[in-house]
């Protein structure tokens, strides 16, 4: 090697460095773009909760009185205590005010604080959608991966064609049949399950849990059975996306086991829409499906929120949607910041 070719290396040196350089400063930019924009999805469900709700009709302070006859100066009252006397922008500026110190201000009906309201009913829902979430996030991958493997034979289609099928159908309509047939019971089949509820009472120790699982079980499959679609769908797309190209032909050439270039290659490549989907149902997750809830008596986050619509329950609504869409943004926003740790162009 010369002399005169040294500063030719190190040049080219400087010029591969440079990239590298503008990358790993490319990150920090890219995750306070999506921080702040995380910031600003919040503050705007902040407003649009305290609005949206006030469009309900109906009287929340003739609500809570049970249609018994209240003078007007009681319901004048009832107004003044919960703040409803005053003029929109202030009930406004303190209802932001105090959101912000994470108090949502005082259930109507129940007469106590919204925050511990949640708290009380947010295990449950995790119980109930958490475990759905695994199930369901598992199954459509697990036969995403071999449909799209498998692609046009009978496998596939039958996949395909039931993922599609259970994923039009309405939640809550599959969960009253899956009531009717399983814990109903209808000509030979049997009454197996709870038509409802978490629990039967009066069980202790591991017969407890024996008999909340037992209540899961119907509320379980209605959600695994409408959810798992779409996680089939959408894996199956992206890994036939890349089953076409090079470095899976690169791969057989060496002599490697169809199963070795599915599980090593092709699936970790074709991930990156999954993991989209997977952090969004993770948001879900601790909103729940009031739908399913409220079919199956579930005392979890979204059998509270269809209770707190009937009145309306101005605060515990307002709590409830801000808690639903703020778990929705975060984990999307997690799901932008781990993108670059899969493919490092999606920070460039």
């Amino acid at each position: 090697m010369t002399v005169d070719a040294t500063p030719a290396l190190v040049e080219d040196k400087h010029a591969a460095a440079g990239p590298r350089v503008r990358q790993s400063s490319g990150y920090p930019r890219y995750l306070a773009g999506k921080v702040a924009g995380a910031a600003v999805s919040l503050l705007a469900v902040l407003v649009t909760s305290f609005f949206l709700f006030r469009l309900i009709p109906g009287d929340p302070v003739k609500t809570m009185t049970g249609g018994r006859q209240v003078s007007a100066e009681q319901l004048a009252a009832y107004r003044e205590e919960f703040g409803l006397d005053l003029p929109l922008w202030r009930q406004f500026t303190d209802y932001c005010g105090k959101a912000l110190t994470g108090d949502f201000g005082t259930s109507y009906q129940f007469r106590a604080p919204v925050v511990d309201k949640i708290t009380e009913a947010l295990p449950n829902t995790l119980l109930l959608t958490g475990t759905a979430f695994v199930l369901y996030t598992a199954l459509g991958i697990f036969l995403g991966t071999r449909s799209a493997w498998r692609h046009g034979r009978l496998g596939d289609r039958i996949n395909t064609g039931l993922a599609l099928t259970l994923y039009s159908i309405p939640s809550f309509w599959l969960g009253l049949l899956l009531i009717i047939v399983l814990a109903v019971g209808i000509g030979p089949v049997p009454g197996m399950f709870p038509t409802g509820g978490m629990e039967s009472g009066g069980e202790e120790g591991f017969a407890y849990v024996l008999d909340v699982a037992h209540h899961l079980v119907l509320p379980v499959v209605t959600l695994v059975a409408v959810e798992y679609g779409q996680t089939l769908l959408v894996t199956r797309s992206a890994l036939l996306d890349e089953m076409g190209s090079d470095y899976l032909t690169t791969a057989r050439a060496k002599g490697l086991r169809d199963d070795l270039v599915r599980r090593r290659h092709a699936v970790p490549n074709a991930l990156l829409p999954t993991v989209t989907l997977i952090f969004i149902n993770l948001g879900r997750t601790v909103a729940g499906v009031i739908l399913v809830e409220t079919v199956f008596s579930w005392p979890g986050l979204g059998g509270l929120f269809y209770q707190a619509l009937s009145v309306p329950d101005l605060p515990l609504v307002q709590g409830l949607f801000f808690v639903f869409a703020a778990a929705v943004i975060l984990m999307n926003t997690l799901a932008d910041l781990v993108y670059p740790l899969l493919d490092p162009r999606v920070a460039r």
